[in-house]
């Protein structure tokens, strides 16, 4: 879950006839109530973090906050119990954005943004840690995990995708879901082939230049020409039977959690096979 998963459009449109944002406020009493189907509550847990956080600074310093006084209020109270959940403690010393500027002034923020961020920063910093070190260890839990010590692959696009995988073969519990962790296998390979492939260097005379979503060719002039030779011909074969399988998941009209978990798995020893050619961690 996103924090935008946290907002649909309104049944009223725009002073220019175009779609409104509005909070979704079923969901929020749906959290608060219980963890909800096809959704990880660590997930939800951060999106409500990144929400309520960023609407109590955005009212405490420059303004331009998307909900009123019931939203945040209400907000609040589905953040509360989700991360209660979870096993991580807040408790905020206001109910709603009035209750946060009388909280303020009492403490030294009146005319001084940067010590309201502060005081935010107070409550929301520990929260957020305990909420990284958790989906970390939900994340090398549930799909594999590299050799190296990084925990990164540094290709910031790469990454964004590998995280998003991660995140959604963790809350997946139905078909359709598992079908999704194909899509999100995808995209990892499609990001890659835009990290790695370069025209310039893997584009021979008289060819178009493949589009990203030509994983195979792209990724496969990538490996023939970072691992040319006889032997490195077993890698070449695992990135073709890679990207393989992360297809058929995508199109799998009854996928399984194995095969999900297993594409997933695949998917992320390839990036981190390829992050190896250019770069000895």
């Amino acid at each position: 879950m996103h924090v935008d998963d946290l907002f649909g459009e309104s049944s009223t449109p725009g002073p220019w006839g175009t779609p409104e944002l509005e909070l979704r406020t079923d969901l929020l009493t749906a959290l608060r109530a219980g963890p909800i189907p096809g959704e990880d509550d660590l997930s939800c847990a951060i999106a409500l973090t990144h929400l309520v956080w960023g609407e109590l600074l955005a009212y405490g310093t420059q303004g331009g906050q998307r909900l009123d006084e019931a939203q945040i209020e209400l907000a609040q109270r589905s953040l509360r119990a989700v991360l209660e959940r979870a096993g991580v403690s807040l408790n905020l010393p206001w109910r709603n954005f009035t209750g946060f500027r009388s909280y303020w002034l009492r403490n030294d923020g009146h005319g001084s943004w940067q010590a309201r961020r502060d005081l935010l920063d107070g409550f929301f910093e520990p929260v957020q840690a305990e909420l990284d070190r958790l989906e970390e260890a939900q994340f090398r839990a549930v799909v594999a995990e590299a050799v190296s010590p990084h925990t990164t692959t540094g290709w910031p696009k790469v990454d964004e995708e590998l995280t998003e995988l991660k995140r959604r073969f963790r809350s997946a519990t139905t078909t359709q879901d598992y079908r999704d962790v194909g899509n999100r296998s995808v995209a990892v390979l499609e990001a890659l082939s835009r990290t790695v492939y370069d025209p310039t260097r893997h584009l021979r005379g008289g060819e178009t230049e493949p589009s990203a979503d030509k994983t195979k060719q792209r990724l496969g002039r990538y490996i023939e020409d970072s691992l040319a030779g006889q032997d490195n011909e077993a890698i070449r074969g695992v990135a073709t039977k890679v990207i393989e399988l992360a297809h058929s998941v995508k199109h799998s009209s009854r996928p399984t959690r194995r095969e999900a978990g297993i594409a997933a798995d695949s998917v992320i020893l390839l990036v981190n096979i390829l992050r190896r050619v250019d770069q000895d961690f």
